[in-house]
């Protein structure tokens, strides 16, 4: 119960927003993406009145829960204001589900939007990804680990890419064997040893998290091609230290990717008016988005 609490504390943090604006809407519930052994695996689709054919990602999660009650349409109307297509997933959520199965949940739910995308009506090839904490995690692994998928699949969804074009998010966890500071492993231990659930047996032995903690960190699997990322981190932050952005944008931008790190002065892990800082995650889609989606557009 006490876990719980913390989760959806956490969850209200990150994705509860006040007030509303006059953006008008459509918004389809309970989509199935996918499904697990007794659970499917739903996002909900919200399309603006005057869509750009563009669409993204808003990962419903922190500290690895997710619920269909986290869901914000007032967040997502910044984004709808300029046209963008938001596909708020949920995934499966801990305790019953690990990091490394919430991980495929993304995989399959860009491969679902991407085998979609003209019933969605946004270009397949122009998606982005956003969310915040373990919702900034999950965005940041699309965007260093998603690509093709697998030809001989039975299910054609899974034969198609799982890559995003962008990234923009809040104060992601990308580096649990360096956690603050060189050499600490949180792989649910230390600081994040109320979140140990998400990380399952693996993290009960140090052996097991030294291994699984390079598995799920996104730092370990950069590259030059992975998708343009923008970051906002308060320099105040105690539940996932700003170095975490720091040493994954230094990583990113020594192998030639571009990266960028916005530190908020006295933030700590969320802060009052966050929402605001929406704004620059749209000039960031906004950026990377659009390049060569004019074609689609001519089309709608």
């Amino acid at each position: 119960m006490k876990l719980f609490a913390t989760l959806s504390c956490l969850l209200f943090l990150v994705f509860s927003a006040p007030g509303a604006t006059n953006v008008h809407f459509k918004r389809t519930e309970d989509v199935i993406y996918g499904r697990k052994p007794g659970v499917a695996l739903t996002m909900d689709v919200f399309q603006p009145e005057k869509p750009n054919g563009l669409g993204i990602i808003f990962v419903v999660s922190g500290g690895w829960f997710s619920s269909k009650e986290a869901i914000a349409p007032t967040v997502y109307e910044t984004f709808m204001e300029r046209g963008y297509t938001v596909f708020a997933v949920v995934h499966g959520s801990q305790p019953k589900f690990q990091i490394p199965e919430i991980v495929q949940d993304m995989h399959r739910a860009v491969r679902f939007i991407r085998y979609n995308a003209k019933k969605f009506g946004i270009h397949p090839d122009h998606i982005g990804v956003t969310g915040g904490s373990a919702g900034g995690h999950l965005s940041l692994t699309l965007g260093t680990q998603g690509g093709p998928g697998k030809p001989d699949a039975k299910d054609p969804v899974d034969r198609v890419s799982s890559a995003v074009q962008c990234v923009a998010c809040f104060f992601p966890p990308t580096d649990f064997l360096n956690y603050g500071h060189v050499g600490t492993n949180a792989v649910g231990f230390g600081i994040l040893k109320s979140f140990q659930p998400a990380f399952g047996a693996a993290s009960e032995t140090a052996e097991g998290r030294e291994k699984l903690g390079r598995q799920i960190s996104p730092i370990y699997f950069v590259h030059s091609n992975q998708a343009p990322t923008l970051i906002i981190h308060g320099d105040v932050d105690t539940l996932v230290p700003i170095q975490q952005s720091e040493s994954f944008v230094a990583a990113s931008q020594k192998v030639g990717a571009e990266a960028k790190l916005t530190v908020k002065s006295g933030g700590a892990h969320g802060w009052k008016d966050w929402t605001a800082d929406f704004a620059s995650f749209n000039d960031w889609f906004d950026e990377h988005l659009r390049k060569g989606s004019s074609s689609l557009e001519k089309t709608q």
